[in-house]
């Protein structure tokens, strides 16, 4: 759990991102429904003072608790929707954009951050559509978030920039593995929790000595180079 939320708030700025807080909990358990993810957030936000902008996570943390959580925090979910058996709703697509009369999507132009609003503009297709001009398709359509914090996200889903911000989690689960099958941690095996924490904590602080150390004789060679 530590790995997963810890990395995608540093992903926006590392490439290889540092750990230095998290939570344990039960591999039984589910993350998103399990008390971890909301105190855990907190915790970011008070102890580490980072301008984050958004919160990236799979469909497993896909929960309301945590999208408001997010909201209160002033940052955006980019969290992969889980569809939970819901059935299609008419006049959108399946990124709730809204669609126009023969079904083709608007497309986000943009994000409001004060009335905290989206905006989505006609479809390509309108270009050479025969009901273009007859006043019965809507220019412009405008999406508050807060309407429904779980379907409506800024960037809104579907759009390029949502999937270039989600795109960055690859970073995560790179570390992820790496650490699993050279630290061990997916053969951890210990009777108490305490246990598991120190090997647990030995494993972040080598490897985050290992970066650091990596970081700075790169810093070195490329002065060397400059100069």
């Amino acid at each position: 759990m530590f790995l997963v939320w810890l990395q995608r708030s540093f992903s926006r700025w590392y490439i290889k991102p540092i750990h230095s807080t998290g939570s344990f909990s039960s591999g039984s358990l589910n993350d998103g429904k399990a008390n971890i993810p909301i105190p855990l957030l907190k915790g970011i936000q008070e102890r580490l003072h980072l301008p984050l902008r958004y919160q990236t996570m799979d469909a497993g943390y896909d929960y309301e608790p945590i999208y408001e959580q997010v909201h209160r925090m002033g940052q955006q979910s980019v969290i992969a929707y889980n569809k939970r058996n819901e059935g299609e709703i008419i006049g959108y697509d399946k990124h709730f954009a809204p669609t126009c009369f023969r079904e083709h999507s608007y497309r986000y132009d943009s994000f409001d951050p004060k009335y905290e609003t989206l905006k989505y503009t006609r479809p390509k297709e309108c270009s050479d559509c025969p009901l273009a001009n007859e006043g019965i398709c809507q220019k412009v359509y405008k999406v508050k978030i807060t309407s429904d914090l779980r379907r409506y996200t800024a960037p809104a889903r579907g759009s390029q920039a949502w999937k270039n911000i989600f795109k960055r989690r690859t970073a995560v689960e790179r570390v992820n593995a790496y650490l699993k099958e050279f630290f061990q941690l997916n053969n951890v095996r210990y009777r108490t929790g305490k246990r598991a924490k120190i090997h647990f904590d030995m494993v972040t602080l080598i490897y985050n000595a290992s970066k650091l150390a990596a970081d700075r004789i790169n810093v070195q060679l490329n002065q060397q180079q400059v100069a």
